[in-house]
């Protein structure tokens, strides 16, 4: 498994702090290299960390910005991309469990919050059920088609 995540320049600390905590538990991380600056944009690393989850096996995201909402509004703009802002563990868990989620955006959370955050959706197995399975197929074929 590996992990890609990706920051804004208000969350470089917690970013770092994750990857650190999820490197000293032997998890693969890639931490997003785009530049850092008062006037980055959040889109721009919720698009390079998405991008590299759907173009890398076995890859999860974690992708953090002042609340998570921005950084989740522009990730699920990539196509195969399923984000969920998470606040807590239980969020994560059926983040993933219930609808797929590959990837999970945080807000600036203490780094406590954010390792038990990190864990559950990491140790969380995909959704398996019939009905989230169908819910999550619903989502995929209308993803893939125009609207108008």
């Amino acid at each position: 498994m590996k992990i890609i995540i990706g920051a804004d320049h208000r969350s470089v600390d917690l970013q770092n702090k994750i990857a650190t905590y999820l490197i000293g538990e032997g998890i693969d991380v890639e931490v997003c290299a785009l530049p850092h600056n008062e006037k980055d944009d959040y889109p721009d690393f919720a698009f390079d960390v998405c991008k590299k989850v759907i173009n890398t096996e076995n890859a999860l995201g974690i992708l953090i910005c002042g609340n998570g909402i921005g950084m989740s509004i522009a990730a699920n703009k990539v196509k195969g991309i399923r984000c969920a802002r998470v606040v807590n563990s239980d969020d994560a868990f059926k983040a993933k469990n219930h609808n797929g989620a590959n990837v999970i955006a945080l807000g600036n959370i203490k780094e406590e919050l954010a390792y038990e955050i990190v864990d559950m959706f990491i140790t969380t197995k995909f959704a398996s059920e019939e009905r989230h399975l169908a819910r999550i197929a619903k989502i995929t074929a209308y993803e893939g088609n125009k609207h108008e």
